[in-house]
Order: C-alpha cells, then sequence, then structure tokens
C-alpha cells in the first residue's frame, strides 16, 4: 500500500514538472477539445467572414490583443464597459479611444459561443484566437499558427494603465525596448511585432504632428502624399484616417520592412527601428529573407498573447465581454 502511494505521488510529481515545462504553461494546446470542441472552429468562421466584408477587421483585432496584453495581461480588460462603479475603463483612455475598434466583432463572436457552449470560453481567449485567425487570413494563410488557451478575464480595468504601458508612436527605439522589456518581450520581438503595421489605418493625428508639421527623415513624396490625405492641424472633429501600409494594404506581410528602409512609414516609432545596427540589421532580414518574418511573427504573437495571463482562481469567464459577473 505504501509503495502504491509513493509510485502515486512520483506520478503526480512528474505530470506537475511536464506541465511546467511547456512552453506554454500555464495555457494549453486545445483547451477547449473537451469543454467546448467547436470553439476555435467557430471563431474562424465569424473572423473568416468579418475579413471577408472589411480586411480592417482584422487588423483591428491584432492590434486590440497587443492593447490589451500590455495593460492587466491579456485578460480582456479592454472590453469593459464604464459602470457607475467604474467609469473610467481601459478603453476610455486616449491610446485606445477613438482609435481602437473590432468591439462589435468580439461581442459576434461571444455570442456565437454563448450559443454553443454557454459560459465556457472566455473573452481573453476570444481575442488571441481572432488575432491568429486574422493573422491567417490576412495573410493568406502565411501566417499559421496554434494559439494556446485557458486564459480568464479580469475584473479591474482603468483608464490611467495604458498610459503607463502603450507607449506612444513618437517614442525613440530606447522608450520602445524599454516598455518591452518591462513585459519579458526582447528586442527582436519588438521588431517582429512592429509589422503588424503592415495593415490597418492610423489617425492622421498620431503622426503629423513629429513628421510632417517638423523635419523629419520621411520620404519627401510620401510627405507629399500624406499631406494631400490629411488637414495640416488634425482635430478630433477632423482626424482623417489613412492606410499605414500603401503598397499592400490588406496583406500581411513584410513589405512594412521595406517601407522603413525606404523612409515611407507613418510612425517615429517605426523609423526608430533604423536608429540602432541591430535593429537595422533585423529590419533588413525581414524585408529580404523570404519568409523569415512570417515564422517568427508566429512565435512572437504566442509569446504577445501570454502575457500575464490569469487562470485558476485570478479572473472569471464572463458571461458578456462587456461586463464583469457578479
Amino acid at each position: 500500500m505504501a509503495s502504491a502511494t509513493i509510485l502515486q505521488a512520483v506520478t503526480l510529481l512528474v505530470l506537475a514538472v511536464a506541465c511546467h515545462a511547456s512552453p506554454y504553461y500555464p495555457l494549453q494546446l486545445g483547451y477547449y477539445h473537451d469543454k467546448c470542441p467547436q470553439a476555435e472552429s467557430i471563431v474562424k468562421a465569424v473572423m473568416e467572414k468579418a475579413i471577408g466584408q472589411n480586411p480592417g477587421n482584422g487588423a483591428a483585432v491584432i492590434r486590440m490583443l497587443f492593447h490589451d496584453c500590455f495593460v492587466e495581461g491579456c485578460d480582456a480588460s479592454v472590453l469593459l464597459d464604464p459602470t457607475p462603479f467604474s467609469p473610467t475603463p481601459e478603453k476610455l483612455s486616449a491610446p485606445n479611444n477613438p482609435s481602437l475598434r473590432g468591439f462589435e466583432l468580439i461581442d459576434a463572436i461571444k455570442d456565437a459561443l454563448e450559443a454553443a457552449c454557454p459560459g465556457v470560453v472566455s473573452c481573453a481567449d476570444i481575442i488571441a484566437f481572432a488575432a491568429r485567425d486574422a493573422s491567417y487570413f490576412l495573410s493568406c494563410g502565411k501566417v499559421y499558427f496554434d494559439m494556446p488557451s485557458g486564459r480568464l478575464d479580469g475584473t479591474f480595468s482603468n483608464e490611467s494603465e495604458p498610459l503607463k504601458f502603450l507607449v506612444p508612436p513618437t517614442s525613440n527605439l530606447s522608450t520602445l525596448i524599454d516598455s518591452f522589456d518591462v513585459k519579458g518581450l526582447s528586442v527582436e520581438d519588438l521588431v517582429i511585432l512592429s509589422g503588424a503595421h503592415t495593415v490597418g489605418r492610423s489617425h492622421c493625428s498620431s503622426f503629423v504632428p513629429d513628421r510632417l508639421a517638423v523635419p523629419s527623415d520621411i520620404d519627401g513624396g510620401f510627405a507629399w502624399f500624406l499631406r494631400s490625405q490629411c488637414p495640416a492641424n488634425p482635430t478630433d472633429s477632423d482626424d482623417s484616417t489613412v492606410m499605414q501600409d500603401v503598397v499592400t494594404p490588406k496583406d500581411l506581410d513584410n513589405q512594412y520592412y521595406k517601407n522603413v528602409m525606404s523612409h515611407k512609414v507613418l510612425f517615429t516609432s517605426d523609423a526608430a527601428l533604423l536608429t540602432s545596427p541591430e535593429t537595422a540589421k533585423m529590419v533588413v532580414d525581414n524585408a529580404n529573407i523570404p519568409g523569415w518574418w512570417e515564422d517568427r511573427f508566429k512565435t512572437a504573437m504566442v509569446k504577445l498573447a501570454s502575457i500575464e495571463v490569469k487562470t485558476g482562481y485570478q479572473g472569471q469567464v464572463r458571461r458578456n465581454c462587456r461586463a464583469i459577473n457578479y
């Protein structure tokens, strides 16, 4: 009996060590295999339809993953609406409002999942799955990867938090590196994830003041084009948007790095990648080696989606992504 007990204890210890050794711990691949087998296919179907209608929907959820995970970890705190008890959540913060989009799309996915498996799939996992599927469809299948899951949804959201962790597009390289380092991401992760700027749109106010209104390294012809699209002094009532990548605006590809090299990028934070030999070489490699960026983007996205996740008793599975369960 004693030997059986010892054997059982050893087995449990081996299993525990194996789980901790997983590159995805505490998340796991196929987390919903038994709880909601169709979960990932439901997300993919909704995303495919949404991107078919507007590729910008894909860009929106990729950006949403970044904005969620850098603040309070990947816990869907960015989705919470104002309430009398919490009148100023993250989505009202300057880095998110009014530029962050995709909230209704996440609602649609949640509704479909609740119809199939009530109370099972977290909103945090929905964002992660949606960003993965957006990467797949926008890259025409070139960026395909498995996304581990098991995240829980957070219950705290405050507009002051994004200001601490989401650095502005006017940032220099050292500020960018520091902001990624705080979240456990490397310099290469910074360069690779910046490549997501190959899709989506930006408000003119995000780059006119420091790229067009003052001398900068921006290409003259590109600057002329941007001035034809943007007001000289963008305001809340007059703030146009432009494509971040005018060459292949609907495709998730490595064109961004070619744009960086030719000084045809919108943000100071994009141009900053050329200001050190280390990051400049990464830009050149991503621009010129076929498949180099796509392979690294897959790994970086999983790493991003694993930042400070909540599991166990740390969170909940929200019934409505916009409100915590009471």
